[in-house]
């Protein structure tokens, strides 16, 4: 079964996000085995210029990469990626299911991701020109795969 691993700055301060988080991994257990990882925010200090912001960055990167095994097929979350239509989504996860066992999904912090996550990354991905909160991005996140599941299983998900 697929190994499917969000990785995210920052962990959910509010129970309405946290149910969101808890329902659609109660629906992905069925077609694949979902993780969920939050690292830390790094603090940012008031008034930060932009080497504090880099230093953020950095950090946050590190501690992205370091959840990331070998093998892991990469798909960062970056508003600079290519746009998908949830059928490509799909048809995007069950190409890579053939050479891989485990994607690891990576939503950066509020100030985005590092240029070494990026490097890393096998595919860049954008849910449009939008910032959504980083809570949102998750939900979005993982109805889009549990949704991306669905399609290939030629399942009926509303549309």
């Amino acid at each position: 079964m697929l190994n499917i691993k969000v990785i995210c700055v920052g962990k959910s301060k509010e129970k309405y996000w946290d149910a969101a988080y808890a329902e659609y991994l109660k629906r992905l257990k069925g077609y694949c085995n979902p993780e969920v990882i939050e690292v830390k925010e790094a603090k940012l200090p008031a008034n930060a210029s932009a080497a504090d912001e880099s230093n953020v960055i950095t950090a946050e990167g590190r501690d992205i990469l370091s959840r990331i095994g070998n093998g892991d097929y990469v798909i960062a979350l970056d508003i600079q990626g290519k746009e998908f239509a949830s059928e490509e989504i799909a048809r995007k996860i069950s190409e890579i299911s053939f050479n891989n066992s485990r994607i690891s999904f990576i939503i950066g912090g509020s100030l985005g991701l590092s240029d070494e996550v990026k490097k890393r990354a096998d595919l860049r991905m954008s849910f449009g020109r939008i910032t959504l909160p980083h809570q949102l991005a998750r939900v979005v996140l993982l109805e889009q795969i549990y949704r991306a599941f669905k399609i290939n299983a030629g399942e009926a998900y509303h549309k």
